[in-house]
């Protein structure tokens, strides 16, 4: 006589105990302001200009960074079939990510990571869960207006910190299949994943590991993920810097596990925006897919876009929209 196995009973979703990307962020935080009091200290009896320099290098030193990155894209981007950026768009989205960049990397992660907690209780409602899968040098901080808008529709939610950070994205795949399923334990329905840069390539690795993984879940959204690889990972020698090579050995087998598992790559689960003026994922059109849903947003840098109102609007629109709707998972 067959024997059906036990249904999984519902545990609440750990907390996340701890972050080495925080840790490394706190760090590189503190050694900055140290420098700069240092230097303000030691510039005070008689300030010139070399030391107001100095200061305003310390200090803006991520704005001149954005701006070789923003330049890198100009020029490759010219090459490539998205919209063509203006100058006044390219200015604006270097002075957004200078504006934003310092939010997330040098507060949000390295000290607010663990504010808004995961859902841990199993809930009510008609709105599917949600995986927030951060991407490169990032943990669940970077989630935090996210988890704002998201408590207040009442949707649960659960993140990860995907680590180690700088491992294969192959790595990760375990901590997504947990989200997962932590996050479907919520609700009884398929959760929707919301994934930023690397994130959304981790998200695909997942995909082609598990065999079914599509049927458990609703929508992919990515942003700013760079599906066919970005010209700036030529410079990393990191695992997972690697692996965003533009058609690097990882990419093409990605793509041939994809299409062993379904002819379509999945390509109709995701939607993926991508912007004009990404400073970190370009040419543009490689955070696209073929035969997803590209939505083109233009003016946004990388980080802001995951920000951006249109971006946040429309993606939890879609939150409510599979709410409402049966679900389209069919059986194998």
């Amino acid at each position: 006589m067959d024997h059906k196995p036990a249904p999984r009973p519902h545990t609440q979703a750990k907390p996340h105990a701890a972050s080495s990307l925080a840790r490394l962020q706190q760090v590189l935080v503190a050694g900055a302001v140290t420098l700069i009091l240092l230097w303000a200290w030691w510039a005070a009896p008689g300030y010139s200009l070399a030391s107001l320099a100095g200061l305003t290098l310390m200090v803006l030193g991520h704005a001149w960074v954005l701006g070789v990155e923003i330049l890198a894209a100009v020029v490759v981007n010219r090459s490539d079939d998205s919209p063509r950026a203006s100058a006044a768009e390219w200015v604006g989205a270097w002075w957004q990510e200078v504006r934003v960049a310092p939010k997330v990397f040098a507060w949000r992660q390295p000290f607010c990571w663990r504010n808004l907690p995961d859902t841990t209780e199993r809930l009510t409602t008609s709105a599917p869960g949600v995986v927030l899968i951060h991407g490169f040098f990032c943990n669940r901080g970077f989630w935090l207006p996210w988890m704002e808008r998201l408590r207040s529709l009442g949707v649960p939610y659960l993140s990860v910190n995907l680590e180690p950070v700088f491992g294969s994205i192959d790595d990760y795949v375990p901590i997504i299949e947990a989200a997962v399923a932590d996050a479907t334990l919520l609700t009884g329905k398929p959760p929707t994943l919301i994934c930023h840069s690397m994130g959304g390539l981790a998200a695909r690795a997942w995909l082609a590991a598990t065999p079914g993984a599509a049927r458990r879940i609703g929508k992919v959204i990515t942003i700013g993920t760079p599906h066919r690889g970005t010209w700036l990972a030529r410079f990393s020698h990191l695992d997972n810097g690697r692996q965003m090579r533009q058609d690097c050995d990882w990419q093409q087998g990605l793509v041939a596990r994809e299409r062993a598992l379904d002819p379509r790559c999945n390509a109709d689960r995701f939607v993926c925006w991508y912007s004009n003026t990404d400073n970190i994922v370009f040419p543009a059109s490689t955070a696209t897919l073929p035969g997803a849903d590209n939505r083109h947003v233009a003016g946004a840098a990388h980080v802001a876009l995951a920000f951006h109102p249109r971006v946040m609007e429309e993606s939890l629109s879609m939150l409510a929209s599979a709410a409402s709707s049966p679900s389209d998972r069919t059986a194998e």
